[in-house]
């Protein structure tokens, strides 16, 4: 589902309206019955309703709310606050004053707020209500709320009252993931044709609660096809993974599903290869070889006895020689991928035999954690992979993306899309960047937004598993874009499942790998 700014919406509309002759009053008209089925779908005792109406359309959306929510029974109050003290305008224009002209034939309940003593009287109103609707603005609000703005929406996140944001809580902008100032905090937020981009990404988002995407009978083409500066983003969604599920028909064997090499590890870091391999084997690969220094090989045999090992030669510290690489390169034949770089350390000699690995393999690569350390400051040095026709999957938290990119970790998390587009066209990758709402970024520019996962993932480990899991789909025949999204998918949603049942406080990467066969049933129950 494609995320959109405010201004590719905007754009959206104008065709709709000028090019298709789609009347505006009628996105109007369905763009409420889309809020009004919600409210009647998620507040099923509701019985009345306050509306405050803005200025703009956003205004008039709500006085077409009103409509409909009248005709269905619920009692209705309308509070009108259409003076604009920065466009010095007072009043309603075009379609929104098309539409408070119904309202008063009608015979709803108008009355205009313009004063502390008219705010007042509108907040004991709409305390004794079942349901607040705010339609004061819309997503392309430029600047901070103030004055009786800025007070309506301080009081109403204050009541104890379902608060019912149209399009997007006012206060917020649509193409920014930053509030302005003081804005409506939802409880439901119902949005049209698609999400914009600050009902998906923090902080603005967690404005948004529940929300729903009503359609307005835009054909779906203009959406899918509007452009976005920088390149278009994309809410990924489970109704579009399931059918990327590896299939397992009868009759197979072990041998139909591929074989994972796991290159990971070090002294005091096994658990890294064994959350990756058994993570490998959850998500399905036929066959899986752990290759670890050889220290830690009785550990890693002992902690995933499903897969194989192979040792490799390494030094005093238990990190990789520069040696190893050939070891790794004569059993990567006969392989269906290789995943490189959990817990291996980053000694100069074991980060060239990373490199040396990473380019030299024929296999679809998985380069996690130190086998993206092994390029900091290189990463056009992948590029040569994509040359050759080879998919690589990087896998780095903000971090790591940060060294490979030769930047703060900071200007990373103040422009993760940024970033980590820059960091897919110079690799040549399919770039994760893990984190809040993880990316899934393609050296076309192209970005996924994953939308699940909960803070009790933020543990050491699961990272290890994400990167086994992307391998074990992988090694099942997904190419590298589709194995991404539906590995942090999954990837979250097992964290998800574990959340429910162990809290997230406390939450074990070991959880995320045993509740990643749920997590894949879920998708396919979904499905059917």
């Amino acid at each position: 589902m494609r995320i959109l700014s405010a201004e590719s919406m905007r754009e959206v509309d104008r065709t709709v309206i000028e090019d298709l002759g789609i009347p505006s009053m009628v996105l109007m008209e369905n763009a409420a019955i889309g809020v009004v089925d919600a409210i009647g779908e998620i507040y099923e005792e509701a019985e009345s309703a306050v509306i405050f109406c803005g200025p703009g359309n956003n205004g008039g959306d709500g006085l077409a709310i009103a409509r409909h929510l009248a005709v269905r029974g619920y009692e209705v109050r309308i509070f009108l606050m259409t003076y604009r003290p920065d466009r010095d305008q007072r009043g309603l224009r075009g379609d929104a004053e098309v539409q408070l002209g119904i309202c008063r034939r009608q015979g709803l309940h108008i009355q205009d707020i313009e004063s502390e003593g008219d705010l007042v009287e509108a907040l004991e109103y709409a305390r004794e209500s079942d349901v607040i609707v705010d339609a004061l603005f819309g997503t392309g609000l430029s600047r901070p709320l103030d004055g009786l703005f800025a007070e309506l929406v301080e009081e109403l996140n204050d009541l104890d009252v379902p608060r019912v944001s149209v399009d997007l809580p006012s206060g917020l902008n649509g193409s920014r993931s930053t509030p302005l100032g003081p804005h409506v905090q939802a409880d439901l937020t119902v949005t049209f044709a698609a999400p914009k981009m600050a009902h998906v990404f923090p902080p603005a988002s967690e404005a948004v609660g529940e929300l729903v995407v009503a359609d307005l009978g835009i054909p779906p083409e203009l959406v899918d096809e509007v452009e976005e500066e920088g390149g278009a983003l994309y809410l990924i969604r489970e109704e579009e993974l399931a059918d990327l599920l590896p299939p397992r028909e009868p009759g197979t064997h072990k041998g139909d599903y591929g074989h994972a090499l796991v290159v990971a590890g070090s002294s005091g870091k096994a658990g890294a290869a064994i959350l990756a391999c058994r993570a490998a084997v959850r998500a399905g690969a036929g066959l899986v070889t752990a290759a670890v220094p050889e220290p830690i090989l009785n550990l890693v045999d002992l902690g995933s006895i499903e897969s194989m090992t192979l040792g490799l030669p390494c030094r005093v510290s238990g990190q990789l020689t520069e040696s190893a690489a050939d070891r790794v390169l004569a059993a990567a034949e006969g392989k269906t991928v290789l995943a490189l770089g959990p817990g291996l350390g980053q000694e100069d000699e074991t980060a060239e035999a990373i490199r040396r690995i990473a380019l030299e393999t024929d296999l679809p690569l998985v380069l996690d954690a130190d086998g993206v350390n092994a390029f900091a400051g290189r990463a056009g040095e992948l590029k040569s992979r994509s040359d050759r026709g080879m998919e690589t999957l990087l896998t780095p938290h903000p971090g790591e993306l940060g060294r490979l990119l030769g930047i703060p970790t900071a200007e990373v998390q103040n422009d993760r899309l940024g970033s980590v587009r820059r960091a897919a066209a110079e690799t040549g990758a399919v770039v994760i960047l893990k984190g809040y709402r993880t990316l899934v970024a393609t050296p076309e520019g192209e970005i996924n937004v994953n939308p699940t996962g909960n803070p009790g993932m933020a543990s050491g480990g699961t990272g290890d598993v994400l990167a086994g899991l992307l391998a074990g789909l992988v090694a099942q025949g997904l190419e590298a874009l589709d194995a991404a999204l539906l590995g942090v998918y999954l990837h979250g949603l097992a964290g998800d499942l574990a959340a429910v049942e162990h809290g997230e406080v406390g939450l074990a990467a070991g959880d995320l790998v045993g509740f990643l066969p749920a997590a894949f049933q879920e998708l396919a129950d979904d499905d059917e």
